[in-house]
């Protein structure tokens, strides 16, 4: 399976950090966040990587190169000055993804979710890992009866942690423009397509300096 890292986004929360730097090359524990996902795809046997770029993406490609010393080859994604949004990144992508289902990672998170067992059902269009709702997003993204992804009730939603498998299917019908990923996933889910689980481990949304700082201090505690 190929794998896809968002990483074409200005980071705006995390200014002014993301000024100078892109955010998914802001370290954590001592590297940067996408070298962790880099390590961990490689572990799960993901040898073949497209990263998205826009935001001082030279900077990207400048640390990571073709992923050699990660263990994997890299191919970039340049969508421009303008980041192209999740959907319409990921549907630029395609033509690099291939026509199989493909892993697809948000960069600026943090997790030990272990990809190698991802997969997505003979139909379904998506595979959604989601997690308890954080303190910054007490109302969640979906719910889940049993293994199938539903709009959910308040109160029983869980959050989308960024970390997903699609089939190419999941984007028929669109067209090569800047747009979002969630009217697919709510068309998906009215369809029945949608598959997902609960991961309850380490997870963390990087979004802001704050966050940032907590995440540090619960990795140096561990040391």
């Amino acid at each position: 399976m190929k794998a896809m890292l968002l990483a074409a986004g200005r980071g705006e929360r995390m200014r002014p950090l993301t000024d100078t730097c892109p955010k998914p090359l802001i370290e954590v524990g001592g590297r940067p966040l996408i070298a962790w996902h880099l390590a961990a795809l490689a572990r799960a046997g993901v040898r073949e990587v497209v990263i998205n770029v826009s935001w001082l993406g030279a900077q990207l490609r400048a640390a990571l190169g073709d992923g050699g010393d990660f263990g994997v080859h890299i191919s970039w994604s340049d969508e421009g000055p303008v980041a192209l949004e999740t959907g319409g990144g990921i549907f630029h992508a395609l033509p690099l993804l291939g026509a199989a289902p493909f892993l697809v990672v948000n960069a600026d998170i943090f997790t030990d979710i272990d990809f190698a067992p991802l997969r997505l059902d003979a139909g379904a269009h998506a595979h959604l890992v989601l997690v308890p709702n954080p303190q910054q997003h007490p109302c969640g993204d979906f719910g889940l009866e049993g293994e199938c992804v539903v709009a959910g009730e308040e109160g029983q939603r869980f959050t989308y942690s960024g970390v997903a498998v699609y089939s190419p299917q999941l984007f028929a019908g669109c067209t090569a423009t800047r747009f979002k990923l969630l009217p697919l996933l709510k068309r998906a889910i009215a369809a029945g397509r949608a598959r997902g689980q609960l991961y309850r481990g380490a997870w963390s949304d990087v979004g802001t300096p704050a966050r940032l700082a907590q995440l540090e201090e619960r990795l140096a505690a561990l040391q």
